[in-house]
């Protein structure tokens, strides 16, 4: 979250001079602080599981890698996915939708900011904040409406994963949808199924007790 407020900071208030190398100073703080974390993890794994751990891992070294080069520097925040997601859970419904919520608004805001370093003073259309949050709700959403669109390769990378990842976020929403739906139709089922058993055991009573009224007539 440090480096969320700091990176905002920073593209948004086009920083200069004094402040903007205090800025950079917390980026690069939090990018040590990550690259501790990789390495104690990595150091603490068992040794005979360590290079498992290494190859199974291979994404959050990327996250530790690429972000010394100033355009992916945002691909850092994709840990707070994780935080998010273990926070979460992914056991009740509730809460895969909260998740879900924050990873999307999470998802455009980061993108945003990242475009928006990547394009500003290339020439592109997305030269302003606003104008780059309406063309990540749009990318996200797989609209695209195509006003706006990225010129650069860093841009259009990030244009990419947002792409991906707006895809991964819709599916999930839609996943999460349908089985509400089929959770309710099942309840209703068994409530149906139920209330019919009732009244089939009633009939069979009522069929009971006219035969043991016959049988006394008899």
């Amino acid at each position: 979250m440090l480096f969320l407020v700091a990176y905002a900071w920073q593209v948004i208030g086009e920083l200069q001079g004094a402040v903007n190398a205090v800025a950079e100073a917390v980026i690069w703080v939090t990018w040590a602080l990550f690259l501790i974390d990789y390495v104690a993890n990595l150091a603490l794994a068992p040794k005979a599981r360590r290079w498992r751990w290494f190859y199974t891992h291979l994404f959050d070294l990327a996250i530790v890698v690429l972000p010394m080069l100033r355009p992916l520097r945002i691909l850092r925040l994709v840990t707070l996915l994780s935080v998010i997601q273990r926070t979460a859970g992914n056991a009740i419904r509730g809460r895969i939708i909260l998740y879900v919520s924050s990873a999307s608004a999470l998802l455009v805001f980061v993108a945003a900011l990242a475009v928006l370093d990547s394009e500003r003073g290339h020439g592109g259309g997305i030269q302003t904040f606003g104008d780059a949050v309406w063309w990540a709700l749009a990318t996200v959403t797989t609209v695209g409406y195509g006003d706006l669109s990225p010129v650069t390769a860093e841009g259009r990378l990030i244009a990419v994963g947002l792409m991906l990842g707006g895809i991964a976020l819709l599916g999930v929403v839609t996943a999460t949808l349908a089985s509400w739906i089929v959770e309710r139709v099942a309840e209703h089922d068994a409530e149906t199924d139920a209330a019919t058993v009732g009244h089939i055991r009633a009939l069979e009573s009522k069929i009971d007790e006219l035969q043991s009224m016959m049988r006394a007539q008899d």
